[in-house]
């Protein structure tokens, strides 16, 4: 069973990959693309790197309609073609706009597999081994980001079409995603939320080959009966809480700066005197640490829980931001500012890396789950747009330093959700959270 449980979820995780790689690709060719076609920054920002940002964010805001109309697999199946045909198009385009249009699409199916595979994950895995199932996504978007810059670094000198290369190489891992995750089954919550009663019992047989889901039945059911009222959504007052415990979380990962340091990490580290090749360079040290802290991070969620890895990610948070901006304020030296990144992406990675995805596919009740996780996903994607979009002008008003400090003052706010508000989701099931949480009074769930 958990042999079953393990692959299917690793495969589902598997559009996290696609994800890490897409966001940070771009990195390795946006300076390049503008030479090609001589555009100006501002064109630059919104026709050429925009596109992929805001199609996340539309696949976020929308992508909970194919969750739950057509179901958390066939959606996974929906993302795999959309990033095979989106891939391929930007690579073998010549024209700005044609090639906005199909980032637009890479974006669209990104922004759906971060509602659609961290529900589906949850909906599989069993209590005690849900954070570090539904983590494996995370763990596969930080894999995504290494693999990016490693795959940047070696194409960069392979010529005039070294940026058609660097995209189109993505073809790969989306094409072996699409043929492994039409053998996982369908989530059985969806199928009984949806009325196939057999098709569930036919899937619970599966995840439990020994027959002993009679009590995971009995809840999902009872969840069912008592809390899906027609006309129910996420904005209903008695999910106040689960709604804005999602909207904290969300702002508070991109308000850390994370997506800008991964989007201009070679402008970073330039701007703090470091020569183009040790530059790129050091963008492999980003994804190496991000991998290894959330792999830490995922063997600790299940024992320690959600709560202290985000309060200690929180303090990691605070140090390494401060440092940043003190580096950059009294010109420590181009060595510094690089080790205070590294120690940044490790306390990103061991904290809301970690946590972000597992927690919200945690707190929300299944007919509204995919709702959540397309409301946490679109604050996610939004903040993901607009912060790294506003860096390079920034940088350049008001400088790096009080960018890096003002990152680190936020991260402070954080600590403080995380040690007055949010609440610990280990161990339980998806139900019995629902009912704590929303604060529902149900007598023998």
């Amino acid at each position: 069973m958990i042999k079953n449980i393990t692959f299917w979820s690793i495969t589902v995780a598997l559009s996290g990959f696609l994800l890490g790689f897409d966001t940070v690709v771009v990195s390795g060719m946006e300076q390049t693309l503008q030479r090609v076609w001589n555009t100006s920054d501002i064109f630059h920002g919104l026709v050429v790197i925009s596109p992929a940002l805001w199609g996340m964010v539309f696949g976020a805001m929308f992508g909970s309609i194919p969750v739950n109309r057509i179901g958390r697999k066939h959606t996974l199946i929906l993302i795999g073609i959309v990033f095979i045909i989106a891939a391929l198009g930007a690579s073998l385009c010549n024209s700005p706009y044609i090639f906005a249009l199909f980032r637009f699409a890479g974006g669209l199916a990104i922004g759906m597999s971060t509602i659609a595979a961290p529900a589906y994950v949850a909906e599989i895995a069993p209590p005690e081994s849900r954070g570090r199932l539904v983590a494996l996504y995370q763990i596969n978007i930080v894999l995504g980001i290494l693999v990016a810059y490693i795959s940047n670094y070696l194409l960069m000198d392979s010529g005039p079409n070294a940026w058609r290369y660097m995209l189109g190489i993505q073809v790969i891992p989306a094409f072996l995603f699409l043929l492994l995750v039409l053998g996982v089954p369908f989530s059985p919550r969806w199928l009984l939320m949806t009325g196939r009663y057999e098709e569930a019992m036919s899937v619970l047989n599966r995840l439990y080959p020994e027959g002993n889901f009679e009590d995971i039945l009995e809840r999902i059911n009872r969840e069912e009966n008592l809390n899906a009222p027609k006309g129910e959504n996420i904005f209903n007052k008695k999910f106040r809480k689960p709604l804005i415990y999602t909207f904290l979380i969300a702002f508070f990962n991109q308000m850390s700066g994370i997506n800008a340091v991964l989007y201009f990490a070679p402008r970073i580290f330039k701007a703090a005197g470091l020569a183009d090749d040790y530059a790129y360079l050091s963008t492999i040290g980003v994804g190496q640490i991000n991998l290894v802290f959330t792999v830490v991070g995922l063997s600790l969620i299940d024992m320690l829980g959600r709560k202290p890895l985000m309060y200690w990610g929180s303090i990691g948070y605070i140090c390494s931001l401060s440092m940043v901006a003190a580096a950059f304020y009294f010109d420590w030296g181009p060595s510094t500012v690089p080790a205070f990144i590294f120690l940044f992406i490790a306390a990103h990675a061991f904290g809301q890396g970690a946590v972000i995805w597992v927690f919200i596919a945690e707190i929300f009740p299944n007919h509204l789950r995919g709702a959540g996780q397309s409301f946490g996903s679109s604050v996610h994607w939004i903040l993901a747009a607009l912060i790294p979009a506003s860096l390079p002008g920034l940088f350049g008003s008001v400088g790096p330093a009080l960018v890096f400090a003002f990152f680190a003052f936020m991260m402070v706010l954080q600590l403080i959700f995380v040690h007055f508000m949010m609440p610990e989701t280990k161990g339980e099931t998806l139900e019995k959270l629902s009912e704590e949480i929303s604060g529902k009074q149900m007598e023998n769930i």
